[in-house]
């Protein structure tokens, strides 16, 4: 199974959190349910700007502290190294999943309809 280890922030930028997940679009959703959970209600962490696919999770987790112990400025180059506008990625990650989920059901018509 995949593990993930991505970077969320606040529409301000104020606040860079990292996380690691195996379900990165359920993770997120919680995420904006779950506003104030960490922070108060200015800093809600709503925008991914930055995330990494491992195969396994040693890998994953041996990312995730290194990126964990960075300084805000050594996640800010991170980020900016493949994000430079920081535009929030889960626009991109929510099509491809509609589109899959979409290929899977035409897939699949042709087959019922027999």
């Amino acid at each position: 199974m995949k593990k993930i280890v991505y970077i969320v922030t606040d529409r301000n930028r104020t606040a860079l959190h990292v996380g690691m997940s195996a379900d990165l679009m359920k993770t997120l959703d919680f995420y904006k349910k779950m506003p104030n959970l960490f922070f108060d209600s200015a800093q809600q962490l709503t925008r991914l700007v930055y995330f990494e696919e491992f195969r396994t999770e040693a890998q994953a987790l041996s990312r995730f502290k290194t990126v964990s112990r960075f300084t805000r400025a050594q996640k800010e180059r991170l980020v900016r190294a493949c994000n430079p506008d920081w535009i929030d990625l889960t626009i991109g990650l929510d099509f491809e999943n509609m589109h899959i989920h979409q290929i899977n059901n035409q897939s699949l018509l042709p087959f019922a309809a027999m």
